[in-house]
């Protein structure tokens, strides 16, 4: 969504280690779940890795070189105006809209979670539409924000970010504090985890094309996502047209896609390797 408002400008040092690493960390998590079980050292395990990733990114942020800065600072000493506010105002404004962030979050997913169960959705389908919809809102808030203010920093980072947050500390905090660990529901180990490990690995040659999300790579993702929700909803329901649906995805909709991202790498490839 927020590609789709305004193209977005990769960093260098994101394709080269953060996208690489939520994809490695989203095989790593599906693994641990091959068993249909996350134990709470397994759980403790993967909020460590979160801890050693926080600490190393502000070692390494406190390392940039002086240009780097100087950088940072010219951008935004020429953006700041009057109304830009003190410390405390902007702390104040960011506790003020992450409570109601929240609470709206909450608020929709008990809502919706109900009309869910009503229609006889199962909870993982619940959980991977509703829930996760609701608890992403803040996230996709700040993107779609950030992309129109122009800081597109944090619009890429925010995504990349979230993904390893989630992974990381919120299921290995569930694994730890879960009594006996996590029972991974089968249909999440067919479907769900290989379709996020897809996406994660689908990340890099799109970061990798001239380190930049064009609006019709953030509308591919975008469409890509109710087509899973589509395909929950079908199999969750039994529909006689998840066949069609099927047929149609496998055979034309995927490859199409896949010859459309090799082109945007080749032509990268070769943008990269042509003298100027």
């Amino acid at each position: 969504m927020a590609a789709a408002i305004s193209p977005l400008a990769v960093s260098a040092h994101l394709v080269r280690l953060e996208v690489p690493l939520m994809s490695g960390v989203s095989i790593l998590f599906f693994v641990l779940s091959l068993d249909g079980y996350v134990g709470r050292l397994e759980g403790l395990a993967l909020f460590v890795g979160v801890l050693i990733y926080t600490t190393w990114a502000i070692w390494r942020s406190r390392r940039e070189s002086a240009e780097v800065v100087r950088e940072y600072e010219d951008e935004f000493s020429a953006e700041k105006d009057e109304s830009s506010g003190t410390t405390a105002t902007n702390l104040v404004a960011i506790a003020v809209g992450m409570i109601f962030l929240v609470a709206g979050s909450r608020a929709l997913v008990a809502g919706a979670s109900e009309i869910a169960r009503l229609l006889g959705l199962s909870e993982l389908v619940i959980g991977l539409t509703i829930v996760s919809i609701g608890t992403s809102l803040p996230e996709v808030a700040t993107s779609i924000m950030a992309a129109i203010r122009g800081d597109r920093d944090i619009a890429v980072g925010n995504a990349v970010g979230s993904n390893l947050f989630n992974i990381l500390a919120a299921f290995g905090l569930t694994a730890i504090v879960a009594r006996g660990g996590i029972l991974i529901p089968e249909a999440a180990l067919r479907l769900d985890m290989p379709v996020m490990i897809f996406v994660a690995v689908a990340c890099l040659p799109i970061f990798f094309t001239g380190h930049l999300i064009a609006r019709w790579e953030g509308l591919l993702f975008f469409a890509y996502y109710w087509v899973y929700i589509a395909y929950l909803v079908l199999a969750a329901g039994g529909h006689s047209e998840l066949l069609l649906f099927n047929r149609v995805l496998v055979t034309f909709v995927l490859p199409l896609t896949a010859v459309t991202l090799a082109i945007s790498v080749g032509r990268a490839w070769k943008a990269q390797r042509t003298p100027v």
